[in-house]
């Protein structure tokens, strides 16, 4: 997807309209395919593969992969060979040849191996899950017409509101979630829908649940039966103390793309109340998910509130000011919110994503930054309101694998396995002691969220994940 960038910002220059040409053409391509495999739907998958004249079986419906990526990508000797079912193969090819067909010959170099890459990935974690016999929320089972729809519908608002004249600008460094004009919330009365800028901006998609949308997209790749959620007193607490007015921010390792998601799809699991906790949830987030066109749609979804991470500020002298200028406006809009009570905050103080070490194949927590963690505390303390700190756990690494390196441009390689998650919400910890002692705060806030960590990775039956320095 930067290939695309790439690309369309040469088409631009050339004053040749191609971006709307890409997103009509992908939600045709989601009728014609949807279609194909909706009626294919209809025969039994105990008697019969999809039609020929519909789909055809791929050579490669057998894909070698390696089992986990937190196996070396070098030297590596032990894999898994999982085979997609010839519906979600018939549907994943057909995709990718009507994808092909609709866009302009000169685009498919550039697109063809991302959007290839991800669709793939997609469609095979989806085939993993339904034949582990996932069920959705509606008890209906996961099938390749729900794979179909989701991807493609995704790519179009990904080239509709992550390219072109329509691109979504997230003008204000706090993004309160679009919900859909017809959302039915009586305690959230959302006035932008009665402007007529955001109806131009989002034309038919205006009552698009973008919320809902990125937790149905990722849902059915999260094995919820073998997921796991620990410290639910501790997320009971929680919940009051918002109830009560007070605050509370969450401390917690950052391991995909999707954790967004993960939270919201593990809490609904704990309880319809804690269902709405994190849709109430304000993510802290660095520019990645506001520029990249494929998470532009999922953070539509979602509150954010942006703020570039030290080390993406450092990375590029001349930005430095404007991005500290930024940082500063984010964190006055961040007091406000604290001084009005009953925010809920998610921050990773590691200031991005845990990455696995690629010759041990563990994957150990980002250390929390010092600093980072001393903001929020103080940010808390100004608020004059009760602000409660909680370190949170995750295990989501499998779900949407990051690259072993950090990338500072947007457009990274996309991956989804199909897998087990886990959350832990550890024991709060007090919001006391001087600037003298601030360190300890930091250093118990992490261990608290170390430990957490291994509970799950041991609940999940993951306990070879666990780096050597955390068994001591």
């Amino acid at each position: 997807l930067h290939n695309l960038q790439l690309f369309h910002s040469s088409r631009v220059q050339n004053q040749q309209p191609a971006t709307m040409k890409f997103s009509s053409s992908i939600l045709s391509a989601a009728l014609l395919v949807s279609a194909s495999c909706s009626s294919a739907a209809a025969f039994s998958t105990h008697q019969r593969t999809l039609s020929s004249s519909i789909m055809r079986t791929s050579s490669s419906s057998t894909t070698t992969f390696l089992a986990s990526t937190t196996e070396k990508s070098t030297e590596c000797s032990s894999t898994t060979t999982t085979t997609i079912t010839p519906e979600f193969a018939g549907a994943r090819d057909q995709a990718i040849t009507t994808l092909k067909a609709q866009l302009p010959p000169e685009a498919l170099s550039t697109l063809e191996q991302p959007l290839t890459h991800f669709i793939s990935e997609y469609f095979q974690s989806l085939s993993d899950s339904a034949a582990a016999g996932t069920k959705n929320p509606d008890g209906s089972e996961v099938t390749p017409q729900q794979a179909v729809k989701n991807m493609l519908t995704t790519l179009s608002y990904g080239l509709k509101y992550g390219l072109g004249k329509d691109k979504f600008i997230f003008e204000n460094v706090r993004h309160m979630a679009l919900r859909g004009a017809d959302f039915n919330d009586t305690s959230v009365i959302d006035s932008r829908y009665e402007e007529d800028s955001l109806k131009e901006k989002l034309g038919p998609d205006v009552t698009t649940d973008f919320y809902a949308a990125g937790c149905e997209f990722f849902r059915p790749s999260m094995d919820l039966e073998h997921s796991v959620v620990l410290g639910q007193d501790n997320l009971k607490q929680a919940r009051e103390q918002i109830d009560a007015g007070e605050n509370v921010i969450f401390l917690a390792n950052h391991q995909s793309e999707a954790d967004p998601q993960v939270v919201s799809c593990l809490f609904e699991t704990v309880g319809k109340e804690m269902g709405e906790l994190a849709a109430h949830v304000t993510y802290v987030a660095g520019h990645k998910v506001t520029t990249d066109a494929l998470a532009v749609p999922f953070s539509m979804g979602r509150n954010l509130l942006c703020i570039h991470s030290k080390k993406h500020i450092d990375a590029d002298p001349e930005t430095k000011p404007a991005k500290s200028r930024q940082n500063m406006t984010a964190m006055n809009s961040m007091l406000k919110g604290l001084k009005k009570g009953g925010m809920a905050i998610w921050v990773a103080p590691s200031g991005g994503r845990d990455r696995r070490n690629v010759e041990s194949g563990k994957i150990p927590i980002a250390p929390f930054d010092q600093k980072t963690v001393d903001m929020f505390r103080l940010m808390g303390n100004k608020s004059k309101v009760p602000t409660h700190f909680y370190p949170m756990a995750m295990v989501s690494y499998d779900l949407c694998p990051p690259p072993d390196f950090v990338e500072a441009g947007v457009g990274e390689q996309r991956n989804v396995r199909f897998t087990p998650i886990g959350i832990a919400i550890c024991d709060e910890v007090p919001n006391v002691g001087g600037a003298e002692k601030r360190h300890l705060f930091t250093d118990k806030a992490e261990e608290e969220c170390i430990a957490g960590y291994t509970d799950l990775l041991k609940g999940l039956k993951m306990d070879e994940y666990i780096p050597e320095e955390y068994s001591s």
